[in-house]
């Protein structure tokens, strides 16, 4: 399902259409191939939490600290990473139902498509390719620091503190070995951090 995900970027639909779609047919393939795999119940939950509202500060943190110039260095702004600014129209940020759809997709969905690929399936299928037998949260130095170092390939210029919640997520899924808690700590952060979009008018984050 992730990988459909990022794939449906490339469909000619404009975004407000675009993340309808996505949420709905990847949500189907969730409930369709996954659910066997899948579980919402989460252990640590308030330990989650807590893990969750650090990466969110983490996230935040060198753009509060050292500014916007931070963010336009040449080693995070340039044509490898892409830039530190919103693809989205200003009619867009104004739109309430795409709104919505995007706060909706960035803690309900997306969550469980990363956690799934990244921690439920490749760290585990990088030690055995019949990724079942491996025990989730088995720690592999080689499967720990891939995982890490794609997972923050897929945040562009946010690279520095992608690397970071990737460690820190990877640890969490060895310490609680149950997904479910990377979920919620997942979704926690994005839901924080969508928050913070709004409320601060910093668009920049929604890539």
């Amino acid at each position: 399902p992730f990988l459909v995900y990022v794939g449906m970027i490339a469909l000619p639909l404009p975004p407000e259409v675009l993340f309808w779609v996505r949420f709905f047919v990847c949500s189907a393939l969730i409930l369709w191939l996954s659910r066997p795999y899948l579980s919402l119940r989460s252990s640590h939950t308030l330990a989650s939490i807590a893990v969750g509202i650090a990466v969110f500060l983490i996230w935040i943190g060198p753009d509060v600290v050292f500014g916007p110039s931070y963010r336009h260095l040449f080693l995070f702004d340039n044509f490898v990473f892409g830039h530190p600014h919103s693809s989205l129209a200003p009619n867009l940020q104004r739109n309430l139902p795409f709104v919505a759809i995007r706060m909706l997709s960035s803690f309900a969905l997306v969550p469980i498509l990363e956690e799934l690929f990244w921690r439920g399936w490749l760290m585990r299928w990088l030690i055995d390719r019949d990724f079942l037998k491996v025990p989730l949260g088995t720690y592999r130095a080689g499967a720990f620091w891939i995982v890490a170092v794609l997972f923050a390939s897929e945040h562009g210029p946010y690279w520095d503190v992608g690397l970071i919640t990737g460690v820190i997520y990877n640890l969490w899924v060895i310490r609680a070995r149950n997904l479910a808690d990377c979920i919620l700590a997942h979704a926690v952060t994005n839901a924080a951090l969508g928050a913070y979009v709004l409320v601060a008018g910093q668009w920049q984050y929604w890539l």
